[in-house]
Parts: C-alpha cells; sequence; structure tokens
C-alpha cells in the first residue's frame, strides 16, 4: 500500500524517506525517470522494516535550480519557502554569487536571507551589505563558532523550509551545528543507521530545527548559476529593477544598450548599484549563452 513521505536525505541510486510517523526508511526507486531531492514529497511502498521502494514525486511547489557542468538544469532542493545564504570574511566574499543566489530566490518566490558568519574573525560586516539592506534583504551578522547572534536567525527560519547555501568555508555545517544543538547527532545516527553504511555521503540532508522549522544543508560551491530559460527574465530577479522598468522607453529593454533606460539612469545617478548591475550583466550573458547552446 502505498504512503505519503518527505525525502530526508538523497544518495545516489537511493532515498532516504520520511514516513508520516517519521519514521526513516531508505527507498530505491521505482523507476529510472524518478529523480527526487531533499524536500520532495513522495509516494511510496514498505518492503521492510527498514526499507520501501519510491514509485511518484508529488508535484513541487518550488524548486532550487542550478546548472550543472554539462550546462543541463538540476535540482538542488524542492518545497523551499526561503534561502539563507552565508557569506563570511574568509573566503572573500563573492557577490556575484551572492547575486545569482538572490536572482534564484526572487524567480521562485522564496523569500532571502544573508547571513555574515565568523564574527569571531571579522566583527565588521563588509560595507557592500548595505547595497543589500536598501533592497530590503534581511542581513544578519553572527558567529556559529561562539554561539552568537542566532536568536534573531532561529526566528525567522522558525516555520518556514530554508535552504543554507553559500561557498565552501563559510561555516554552513557549523552554522547547522549551533542552530541543531544536541538534536543533530541522533539525526546522525539515524541516517547512519537508515544507510546500512553502503551508500555515498548525501548531496543535501533535511533537519527539523529545536526552536521549529526545517533546514536543508547542502554541500558548499565554488560556483553557481541558476537555471533561467529566457535571459529576459534576468531582470525579474533584480526587484530594484522591476520597481524601474516601466519607466523604459521600451516595454522589452534589457537595460543593456537601450537608450532612454530607466535602469540605466538609475545606475548614473547611483541609485542602482554598479556593482548589482555588473552582476545583473553577467547573469544575463551566461544565461543567453546557454540558451542558444541548448535550444
Amino acid at each position: 500500500m502505498n504512503e505519503s513521505g518527505l525525502v530526508v536525505a538523497r544518495f545516489r541510486r537511493h532515498a532516504l524517506v520520511e514516513s508520516t510517523e517519521h519514521k526513516r526508511y531508505l527507498c530505491q526507486f521505482q523507476s529510472r525517470d524518478l529523480h527526487p531531492v531533499v524536500g520532495d514529497s513522495v509516494q511510496w511502498r514498505r518492503e521492510g522494516a527498514e526499507s520501501g521502494t519510491l514509485e511518484l514525486v508529488d508535484c513541487r511547489s518550488s524548486e532550487l535550480k542550478r546548472i550543472n557542468s554539462r550546462g543541463q538544469p538540476e535540482s538542488v532542493a524542492a518545497n523551499l519557502s526561503q534561502l539563507v545564504i552565508v557569506l563570511a570574511a574568509s573566503p572573500t566574499p563573492d557577490w556575484f554569487l551572492l547575486d545569482r543566489y538572490l536572482v534564484a530566490g526572487e524567480l521562485e518566490g522564496l523569500n532571502n536571507i544573508i547571513i555574515f558568519n565568523k564574527l569571531d574573525i571579522s566583527a565588521t560586516p563588509p560595507s557592500e551589505f548595505r547595497i543589500y539592506k536598501n533592497l530590503g534583504y534581511p542581513v544578519m551578522a553572527v558567529s556559529a563558532r561562539e554561539q552568537t547572534g542566532l536568536k534573531p536567525l532561529e526566528s525567522i527560519m522558525e516555520g518556514e523550509r530554508s535552504a543554507i547555501i553559500g561557498q565552501s568555508g563559510v561555516g554552513k555545517s557549523s552554522l547547522t551545528n549551533a542552530l541543531m544543538g544536541d538534536a543533530l547527532q541522533r539525526v546522525e545516527q539515524l541516517s547512519d543507521k537508515a544507510s546500512q553504511g553502503r551508500h555515498t555521503t548525501t548531496t543535501a540532508a533535511l533537519y527539523r530545527l529545536p526552536s521549529g522549522g526545517e533546514l536543508i544543508d547542502s554541500p558548499g560551491v565554488r560556483d553557481y548559476s541558476p537555471f533561467i530559460k529566457n535571459a529576459q527574465k534576468v531582470q525579474l530577479g533584480f526587484r530594484e529593477f522591476i520597481a524601474r522598468s516601466p519607466y523604459c522607453r521600451f516595454d522589452d529593454c534589457k537595460h543593456l544598450a537601450e537608450p532612454e533606460c530607466a535602469v540605466k539612469a538609475a545606475l548614473v545617478n547611483s541609485e542602482v548599484a554598479s556593482q548589482r548591475y555588473e552582476s545583473y550583466k553577467k547573469l544575463y550573458e551566461l544565461t543567453e549563452t546557454l540558451q542558444s547552446r541548448y535550444n
């Protein structure tokens, strides 16, 4: 008999599915056409005390996608409500990477939260964070190591399903450890038992936060590009462009070489940050290149 479940970890050929009773089962896939990711609601069938078969992936309300090494779209996590994007003094913040994550969140209708970690190393966040505060993004400074500044973050994650993302080395795992506390070890023991030591590490894992809400921890990246079918849609990920584009001369203005562009006028007047505009141009060009290559 089929049951509803939630994918809480994904292995290469299996998924760890949590039942409605919060028990975890290692499930094989009924078909090679199934590509579940962490956060998916699924239909599955029990096969044993700790095993089962995943038969169907339910429709997704949201999806975090990236462009993989082959230039194809690849799902990272599903049914999210917000992204928690982590930066730190070390490694040096990659602002273009941050903007690409923000675009991904905007296009999926997710909340975007920006975290500056490692206050124990640098007590003053970079001045660039003012750009994002002025755009209305919540920006928080924390130290996962010293467990300072976590209460406001716990509050904003309560009742949400958040993906914690960012560059390798910014301290995402330390932040997850700090937010989970003692509950993390119990979750990992359950996962280890379910995997029976026969499977490679997961690409992502879902944790239930003691303060409420769910957290999907994904591996750090050197690079990330959101999947966008049409380059014209890139501007919809820049909220400061949306407010100004109706005043452009042309309805289909790309904000690049067109005359009487309201976005470029705002750039000249320093109402749009040059850093953000450069991110837009680079992402537009990248999306256009991929679009022409695979269409």
